[in-house]
């Protein structure tokens, strides 16, 4: 595991509010909300980010994605719908050197997002 801000978390280091985890996967509520939904879904294995899938590797993003779904339906987020987010790269938004998947929800989506 690497030295990241988000493998701090993963390790229970740094203090997150986490709001569900599984085997491979911890989410937690976003420091800095952008919806009143804005939890982050990452894996506990550090991936950069969507570079670092291979084919051994790949099933982390479904396991992330079944854990956002369970955290959707919990919340209520599905009866209305809401939006996952993944960025790579600096141009593309990502702010922690580690895979994360932003489920946003609570308000209407605009589209084409920022």
């Amino acid at each position: 595991m690497k030295d990241c801000l988000f493998c701090k978390i993963v390790r229970k280091e740094i203090p997150a509010e986490i709001v569900a985890e599984n085997t491979n996967c911890i989410a937690f509520k976003d420091i800095d909300p952008k919806a009143p939904v804005h939890i982050l879904i990452i894996p506990k294995k550090h991936l950069g980010s969507t570079l670092d899938f291979t084919d051994e590797n790949s099933w982390l993003l479904a396991d992330m994605g079944l854990l956002s779904n369970s955290i959707s339906r919990d919340l209520g987020l599905h009866e209305k719908g809401y939006r996952w987010v993944i960025n790579t790269g600096k141009a593309g938004g990502q702010a922690v050197d580690h895979l994360h998947l932003h489920l946003l929800g609570g308000r209407q989506m605009t589209w084409p997002p920022g």
